[in-house]
Parts: C-alpha cells; sequence; structure tokens
C-alpha cells in the first residue's frame, strides 16, 4: 500500500472536519459508512430535517453496529456549524435555495446531485431549474480526467452519466468513432432514491423501460465528453430499471470512422486507463464472464470497462456501483486528491458476493 499522507490539517493533529446535506438517503449514508472509517475525515455534521435529533443507528439499521454511530446524531441544515468540507447529498432542487447558508459556513463544497451539474442555461433551466436560485458557478469534475479542482464548489457527475463517460471517452478523444452514438442504461433501484414510490412488487422479477428519450443526464454525457475528449457527440440515451438494488451497466454502440482498426481502439482505451486505479479495462473478451457485470464491482469503488469491435461495429460495456463509484465514492475520491492523499484512502477495491 503507497505511504498516506496527511492533509494539512491532520499534519497540525486535526483532521479534516466535513459536513453530509441530506444524510438519510441512500447516497448520504453510504458517504456515511465511507467516512466513519476515513482516516483523516472528521464526521462533525449529519443534516436531516426529519430525522433531526435521533442517532444514525436509530435511523439507517445497517450503520449501527460501527462504534461511532451512537455518538452521531442528525440535525438540521440550519444548525450547520463550521466545516472544511460539506457534501451535499439533497434531492436535486433543494442545495440551491440553502447555498447562501453552506457557502458561509463551509470552506468548500462537493454536491452528489446534480443541481450545477449542466453549464448551458437552456438544459439547466430544463433540468435542474432550482440552480438559478445561485448565481456562483460549479465547477465539473471526473477524478480520472480532470486535474484537481481548484474550485470552492465543485459538482460531481450522474451515476449513469459518469458510467456511459468512461465507456466512450476513450473513442471520442482518439478520434475513432462517427459522431452518432447509441446508448443503453440500466440501473438499480436505489438510483431512484430512498424516497420513491415505486412498490417493490413493481420491480421484482421486472426489467423495463426508464426513459427512451430525454433523460437528464444525456447533455451531461454530451457536455463531459465536450470537455474531456473534444467531441460532441450526436447521443441517443435510454433507461431502463433493474430489479437489483445496485448498479449500473451501460452498453454503448458506436462506428468506426473508416480504415479504424480493432489495435487501434484497444490502444486507445489501454492508455485511457493505464494509470487509473478505479476504471478497470477489462482484457479482450472471450466470454461472458469476462465482460463487466454487476457482480464484479458491487461494493467496490471500481468501474470496469470493456470493448468488443467487429468490422465497422464497436460495442462497449460499462459497469459500476451507482451508490459508490457513481456517487459517495467517487465524492471521497475527490476529496482524497483535494487533499493530497492518495486516491484510495478508504475506498473498497473488491466487491461483494454472492
Amino acid at each position: 500500500m503507497a505511504e498516506q499522507t496527511a492533509p494539512a490539517g491532520a499534519r497540525q493533529g486535526r483532521p479534516v472536519t466535513v459536513a453530509v446535506l441530506g444524510a438519510t438517503g441512500y447516497t448520504g449514508a453510504e458517504l456515511i459508512r465511507l467516512l466513519l472509517d476515513h482516516p483523516y475525515a472528521e464526521l462533525a455534521f449529519l443534516s436531516s430535517e426529519r430525522s433531526a435529533g435521533r442517532t444514525v443507528g436509530a435511523v439507517l439499521p445497517w450503520l449501527r453496529n460501527h462504534p461511532a454511530a451512537a455518538k452521531l446524531t442528525f440535525r438540521p441544515l440550519d444548525e450547520l456549524p463550521e466545516v472544511d468540507v460539506a457534501f451535499g447529498c439533497l434531492p436535486g432542487g433543494q442545495l440551491p435555495p440553502r447555498m447562501g447558508l453552506v457557502a458561509k459556513r463551509a470552506g468548500r463544497v462537493l454536491n452528489l446531485a446534480g443541481d450545477f451539474r449542466l453549464r448551458d442555461p437552456e438544459q439547466a433551466a430544463a433540468h435542474y431549474p432550482a440552480s438559478a436560485d445561485w448565481p456562483e458557478p460549479f465547477a465539473y469534475h471526473v477524478p480520472e480526467f480532470a486535474d484537481v479542482p481548484r474550485d470552492r464548489f465543485v459538482n460531481l457527475p450522474g451515476c449513469m452519466a459518469v458510467t456511459t463517460v468512461y465507456a466512450l471517452r476513450p473513442l471520442f478523444a482518439a478520434g475513432l468513432v462517427e459522431d452518432d452514438v447509441v446508448v443503453d442504461a440500466k440501473t438499480g433501484s436505489s438510483g431512484s432514491g430512498r424516497g420513491s414510490t415505486e412498490h417493490p412488487a413493481d420491480r421484482a422479477g421486472n426489467f423495463r423501460v426508464h426513459k427512451l428519450f430525454g433523460h437528464r443526464h444525456a447533455p451531461e454525457v454530451v457536455q463531459a465528453l465536450t470537455d474531456y475528449a473534444g467531441a460532441a457527440p450526436e447521443l441517443h440515451f435510454s433507461t431502463y430499471s433493474l430489479d437489483t438494488p445496485r448498479g449500473i451497466l451501460v452498453t454503448a454502440y458506436s462506428r468506426l470512422r473508416p480504415g479504424v482498426t480493432a489495435l487501434e481502439v484497444r490502444r486507445a482505451y489501454a492508455a485511457s486507463y493505464a494509470r487509473t486505479p478505479f476504471v478497470r479495462l477489462r482484457p479482450s473478451p472471450r466470454s461472458p464472464q469476462d465482460f463487466p457485470m454487476l457482480k464484479s464491482v458491487i461494493g467496490s469503488n471500481v468501474a470496469e470497462v470493456a470493448v468488443s469491435v467487429r468490422g465497422g461495429r464497436c460495442v462497449t460495456v460499462a459497469a459500476l456501483d451507482n451508490l459508490l463509484k457513481g456517487a459517495a465514492g467517487q465524492a471521497v475520491q475527490t476529496f482524497n486528491r483535494l487533499h493530497g492523499l492518495p486516491e484510495a484512502t478508504g475506498l473498497p477495491f473488491t466487491a461483494v458476493a454472492p
């Protein structure tokens, strides 16, 4: 294991104080789980309006056996103290009107919800209208493709969006495919949040369409590929609901430009992911077991990617855990980079099974 370098606060005998805003949702709870054992983070504040005054273990039973859980209680957001970092895990639309308060009391804000992901005013108004309530820009950050952000306000990508970016970025960065691309994105039930009204009986034993057109992650994918690959593809993005609590599997279909070979495609992916600890390129698949799948990533902060070429057609498959690599894990990964820590500090590499 690489030697850990403590962030400035820890080197002075003080850990980095963090707040989780919206701490009882699936993403907030997963962030608590990771930060409880993070060597350089101190959970100083957990916000919840409905559960204010209750302990973590009383509200989130899967965390109640951690020794520190009994000492942590949820409090209203108005009681937010001064902290080094605030993680925004509130449902979409709830953080923007509270940003005035949060900005006064948090040295940096890492937002996991979608409020500030889109820069285009029309797209933002269509998908995240409440974001207009806050005038200062948020940087959009995918850890594998960007320098450590110096911005005070950072928004992390959506889970289906970032899975798609991992699948497509090598192709477009190397100019290997035509502009038009089709993406099928399949997601587990936790992606709709803890407040979803969908009855388990409707999801169990089922596989159905979620949204064939107009998903808000589509413009985000185009924006990210423009930023990180220099290309704005013509994207058809459809989403589907899986009968599983966690996980995302994306299949992307593209057409190679004339003269492009399978070897060139393979080299582009190898170059993109040669030094990314949490995005792993699978060897040339020879059987279904060789492709990314939910069982190989659930419970880990790893995204798996595989690519297959036949003739002029290219199919890319990517998978990750939507609550870890697609949300809380990616936030901790960014937190580590911001504080000069090894990127993997406090994050799991291995999946859980069965």
